[in-house]
């Protein structure tokens, strides 16, 4: 008991049996080389975790490369982007289709990491090269029509995708927009000495994929001087607060409202205030943010003519 107390992995007692101690030898030689070979599969076990996680890594970079960069002038949009693992399913662009017409869409994929990652960058690079079979970049219902019928799930490893699409005409101070499953876009209009005015812009339909025969609409809307427009995915309101109950869109929403007395509220502000009622330090999901300022145009028409 002592010698086994003091560390010896096996006993023998006087007089010792020759034969016994050969195979307690061969025993405690096969177990030396066990546990040499798991120590080397161990430390190879870690060169590949390393190299995984350099690629994944390098995957990353390459998705963020995608994403669009901050645009300043007559319309400014900021961005955030926080995938819940180093690769997310959550996907943004915008760009200008002509001088006059601005398109701006947010997409989220079902699931987490290189699963979805790999959809979302197929569709963004679809858009991005405007080389989506049947589609007018203009209408945002013919464009969910169209994606809907080039990504059914079945087709694509059961994943599904969620989209905010919508085209700014600046001109007429005009957003069309449609959605697919996806949460509303958040427009908050100021006028001095007055409440702000909140819309709430969505339209029905379900996700990107689910039904090969969802029919889609579009809406559209007024945007007034000193308007924002906030689009962004499910991961920043659907958090469990510390006392276990969930956050939701109406608490998200009403943040922007209380955010939009200030001037132009710094979207990183915006994120912490969605961290502070997460009772964890990170999201569960994928999250993205766009802050969209529509600025005065002095050659921009009465949105009404």
């Amino acid at each position: 008991m002592k010698g086994l107390d003091t560390g010896a992995d096996d006993f023998l007692c006087k007089p010792i049996e020759g034969v016994e101690l050969h195979a307690r030898v061969r025993a405690g030689l096969r177990l030396y080389e066990i546990f040499h070979a798991l120590q080397k599969s161990s430390q190879e076990l870690q060169v590949q975790k390393q190299l995984l996680e350099a690629q994944f890594a390098e995957a990353a970079d390459y998705v963020r490369s995608l994403l669009p960069d901050p645009m300043q002038g007559e319309v400014s949009i900021n961005t955030r982007f926080l995938p819940s693992k180093q690769l997310g399913g959550d996907c943004f662009d915008y760009y200008w289709l002509d001088p006059d017409f601005l398109m701006i869409y947010l997409i989220d994929v079902s699931g987490h990491g290189l699963g979805a990652a790999l959809p979302s960058v197929s569709v963004q690079n679809l858009l991005r090269s405007q080389s989506l079979p049947g589609a007018n970049f203009y209408r945002p219902d013919i464009i969910l029509q169209s994606l809907n019928e080039a990504f059914q799930m079945d087709d694509q490893n059961d994943q599904y995708f969620t989209i905010w699409y919508g085209v700014y005409n600046k001109q007429k101070r005009q957003l069309f927009y449609a959605s697919a499953g996806h949460p509303p876009a958040v427009l908050v209009s100021r006028v001095k000495g007055a409440d702000p005015q909140v819309q709430q812009l969505k339209t029905r339909g379900s996700p990107i994929g689910m039904f090969p025969d969802t029919k889609y609409v579009s809406n559209w809307c007024a945007v007034d001087e000193a308007s924002t427009l906030y689009i962004f995915s499910d991961g920043l309101y659907e958090v469990n607060q510390a006392d276990g109950s969930m956050w939701g869109l109406e608490g998200f929403v009403e943040m922007l409202v209380q955010s939009s007395s200030l001037d132009n509220p710094d979207l990183d502000y915006l994120v912490e205030k969605s961290k502070a009622m997460n009772k964890s330090e990170t999201f569960e999901d994928d999250c993205s943010l766009l802050q969209v300022i529509f600025g005065k145009d002095e050659n921009s028409q009465s949105p009404f003519a």
